[in-house]
């Protein structure tokens, strides 16, 4: 079992900065991958980032790509996704979520490859 806690986002202006932290207990040494996907309403959950817990490296969607930056620390079992150059079609709410089964250099895009979820957290961006 793993347990995830997201924290921080809110409501930010266009071109401005928000970060939004996961933190992960329980089974932590079994993930594989942790990503941020993101839901707006009548759309379906997406992917924006993602990155595998061993080695660091990262996947980003291409919406955010030079935008958001997702890192993490091992030392606080912890995901954070910072959020730059906001734009009003970056509003969702933001899902931190754990994969794992382990699946070398690939990253797995879809929802329902990822096992753990947090609550989410509300990220809005005013025009």
């Amino acid at each position: 079992q793993v347990q995830l806690v997201e924290s921080g986002g809110g409501l930010v202006q266009a071109g401005g900065s928000l970060s939004v932290s996961c933190a992960a207990t329980g089974n932590i040494f079994i993930m594989s991958t942790m990503g941020w996907f993101r839901q707006a309403p009548g759309k379906e959950r997406e992917l924006v980032a993602a990155i595998k817990w061993g080695v660091g490296t990262t996947y980003y969607a291409d919406s955010v790509k030079g935008r958001f930056t997702i890192s993490k620390d091992n030392a606080k079992n912890t995901v954070n996704l910072q959020m730059n150059s906001l734009k009003p079609e970056d509003t969702a709410v933001y899902y931190c979520a754990a994969r794992l089964a382990y699946s070398g250099t690939l990253f797995y895009t879809g929802a329902s490859d990822y096992r753990y979820w947090g609550q989410g957290t509300q990220v809005t961006v005013s025009s």
